[in-house]
């Protein structure tokens, strides 16, 4: 069963070598930009194709991996071209599987899945180092039918040693935008604690090094634990007077996330400490408009 790739970039690049480093036959890579095409196929050891035709012809399943923007445009020249009996994939978080409309795929017994990796892929040339640990999500329509007729790519990732978990399409806006929240806007927090450490006299650099160490272990926690289990800090001790100095402290944006966050952390320790009474920090986490 031949992988080919529509689209060179970091996710091609990556799920390819991913794939040929697990014994995956991978064809070869399609591009707009010729040069991604053959960089991307020159990194991977495979093939490089001039047209849609020709990749088609030597692939099973073809793996689009372009922007989110551009697979609605390559599945209509899929659809012009042969691809019966085909599987074809996106990569998309957001996008469901019914970006492949019912009225075209199953005429030419051509079927349609959302594929995604729950991994921030920065790096075409290293990303697919950290593929081993990934989960990756299949979409297929419903569940049930995705079960039954996922076994080819189901196996394919299993074969490789990764977990998988089936979506449903209604579900990947909400599943990206946890993804989302656990990769980008991680990154926006530690902007943000920088920026109140940067006003306390650090510079950004010693900022960012006193802080990536610190969310790490932090973090690392998570493996064995639950959240609850892990949490620290002046919200789960219910001490009320320091959270109100740090409001006091902070201020505009970095006050509403203190407080957001808090808020969060506040469930938290009401699980971790259901005999305690958290009504007073309750309160005083509560946003004024809301009272």
């Amino acid at each position: 069963m031949a992988v080919g790739f529509i689209g060179a970039g970091k996710v091609g690049f990556s799920l390819g070598r991913y794939f040929t480093g697990h014994s995956i036959r991978v064809s070869g890579y399609y591009s707009r930009n010729p040069k991604s095409a053959h960089e991307a196929a020159d990194f991977t050891g495979t093939g490089f194709y001039a047209t849609i035709d020709d990749l088609i012809r030597d692939s099973k399943v073809i793996f689009i991996t372009t922007p989110d923007d551009a697979i609605g445009q390559v599945w209509g020249q899929l659809k012009a071209a042969n691809i019966y009996d085909r599987i074809v994939c996106h990569c998309s978080g957001v996008l469901s599987s019914e970006i492949f409309s019912e009225s075209s795929a199953p005429r030419y017994r051509c079927r349609g899945y959302s594929i995604h990796p729950l991994l921030a892929v920065s790096s075409r040339l290293d990303s697919y180092k950290e593929l081993s640990r990934t989960l990756f999500t299949i979409e297929n329509g419903a569940k049930e039918r995705a079960q039954r007729q996922a076994d080819e790519i189901d196996a394919m990732f299993r074969a490789c040693g990764n977990q998988v978990i089936y979506l449903r399409p209604q579900d990947k806006a909400r599943y990206h935008a946890a993804a989302v929240m656990a990769s980008n806007l991680v990154l926006g927090l530690a902007q943000t604690a920088a920026e109140e450490l940067q006003n306390c006299g650090f510079s950004r650099k010693e900022a960012l090094d006193a802080l990536v160490p610190f969310m790490q272990r932090n973090v690392a926690h998570l493996e064995n634990h639950m959240p609850e289990e892990v949490l620290t800090g002046p919200v789960e001790r219910g001490d009320v007077q320091t959270v109100c100095t740090h409001l006091e402290t902070l201020t505009a944006t970095n006050r509403e996330i203190y407080r957001l966050l808090s808020g969060k952390a506040l469930a938290l320790a009401r699980k971790k400490n259901p005999e305690r009474d958290y009504q007073v920090m309750g309160e005083k986490l509560k946003d004024k408009e809301d009272v």
